[in-house]
């Protein structure tokens, strides 16, 4: 027969037993759950005040030594941006802008031709450093489509300047404040030359202009 004492033994070993795993339990309920991995949103929207400085070259067909020249902005300009990963993103940017086109050369007697508003959507392919940490330079290339409209003329009747493409080199860095907001500093170098037509003095010309404009801006970053 078990003794007395034996069996006091048994259950003092199986209640502390069984107190020890109450109280693991417990303690195993009590942590916290580890979080959820959060991945950053793709998307990322800047704002930017632009500098669209023009280079001053073009021409008037079959008029020896004509030259035109143009006025530079600055205006407002907002981009969009698609991460693909870390490093890869698409951009377009969006503004619009005008310019004063002037006779220059042999035709500078002309003054101001005329004025043209133009709408210059650019996509760039951009390549994204981040090796930096806050500091996130980039690189990119791509295409311009810029429209030409709300066209007038001055010293000619009328002017219509084409609708052309362009190709589109860029430089530039975001230097990020925290997650979500960042500086912006970035210039583009848009090679474009569009054909135009005019009338002045009731003749009809037509010629080339070499606009080939830099764009330079800065402004603020926002990283959804």
């Amino acid at each position: 027969m078990i003794s007395s004492n034996i069996v006091r033994a048994i259950i003092i070993a199986a209640t502390l037993a069984t107190t020890c795993t109450a109280e693991a339990a417990d303690l195993t309920g009590a942590q916290p759950a580890a979080p959820a991995a959060t991945s950053q949103s793709p998307w990322q929207i800047r704002l930017r005040a632009l500098g669209v400085i023009t280079r001053d070259s073009g021409h008037v067909d079959g008029v020896a030594g004509s030259d035109l020249s143009y006025s530079n902005t600055v205006i407002p300009e907002f981009d969009i941006s698609y991460f693909f990963n870390d490093n890869i993103a698409a951009e377009l940017i969006l503004g619009t802008t005008y310019a004063k086109v002037h006779g220059s050369g042999s035709i500078a007697g002309l003054g101001e031709i005329g004025k043209t508003w133009l709408l210059p959507p650019t996509l760039t392919l951009q390549y994204h450093f981040t090796d930096f940490g806050a500091f996130r330079p980039y690189v990119g290339a791509g295409v311009n489509y810029t429209m030409f409209y709300n066209q007038s003329g001055k010293s000619a009747q009328s002017l219509d300047v084409k609708n052309s493409f362009g190709v589109a080199l860029q430089a530039g860095f975001d230097y990020m404040l925290d997650e979500h907001w960042g500086l912006n500093v970035d210039a583009k170098k848009i090679f474009l030359r569009p054909d135009f037509d005019a009338n002045v003095g009731g003749a009809h010309v037509s010629g080339k202009a070499n606009l080939d404009p830099w764009l330079i801006g800065a402004g603020v970053s926002y990283r959804f």
